[in-house]
């Protein structure tokens, strides 16, 4: 009877050892730039790719959830039927540039005190069903260096309530607004407002893409 029980348990012993672990899940919740990231030269795919390369695509599942024009009230309003059906451990946030960027195209946005609380009411909703959040600040509309671009200030007020909001919720942060000032103070001598990470001063180009794939494969794939 003994020898029985030994056996059965050595048998769960061996089962649970070899048991397939699950990957870790990680949803990339955002706007067009996140919607872009799953084409063949997007950072999504980009990551994939890698993941495959380094025989970790079975560590890791990586899905996009972003759709264009969207703000942070978007995120909001979707976050149940986009996100949390994926069943995510992680979900990275990118959102912002369209919350000051359509105050000029449109005449629409956030104001940036609802902005804020529209963003921290998301993170404690996700939170609450412990998954880990991950947030970004916008990265840029127009990349010049010297702060001549039309929106910069406003950026830069909106990217500072994202760090705060990371601190608050003792979220990590990608700071893509220093990011992407910095990397241009070096490769951006001619001050032009777009291509040298992005397409039009939004909307990342290759290189752009090589860039915050491998900022977030360093971030998240640990």
């Amino acid at each position: 009877m003994m020898g029985k029980k030994l056996l059965l348990l050595f048998g769960l012993m061996v089962f649970c050892a070899f048991q397939a672990k699950k990957p870790v899940k990680v949803v990339f919740f955002g706007d067009s730039i996140t919607e872009y990231a799953v084409q063949p030269a997007g950072f999504i795919t980009l990551m994939q790719q890698r993941l495959k390369t380094e025989n970790k695509d079975s560590q890791f599942e990586l899905a996009g959830a972003g759709i264009g024009g969207n703000k942070i009230y978007d995120l909001y309003l979707r976050y149940e039927d986009d996100v949390l059906t994926k069943n995510p451990d992680i979900v990275v946030i990118w959102v912002g540039v369209n919350d000051v960027w359509h105050k000029r195209l449109f005449g629409t946005g956030t104001d940036w005190d609802k902005f804020g609380r529209f963003y921290g009411a998301l993170i404690k909703k996700l939170q609450a069903k412990n998954i880990k959040v991950l947030v970004c600040t916008p990265a840029s509309v127009g990349e010049k260096t010297d702060y001549s671009n039309e929106l910069d200030g406003d950026l830069n007020r909106y990217s500072n309530i994202i760090r705060d909001v990371a601190k608050q919720y003792n979220c990590e942060l990608v700071d893509f607004r220093t990011i992407f000032h910095e990397y241009n103070l070096k490769n951006n001598p001619q001050n032009k407002d777009n291509g040298i990470l992005t397409k039009d001063g939004v909307h990342l180009n290759d290189e752009g893409n090589k860039q915050v794939a491998d900022l977030f494969y360093k971030t998240l794939i640990k």
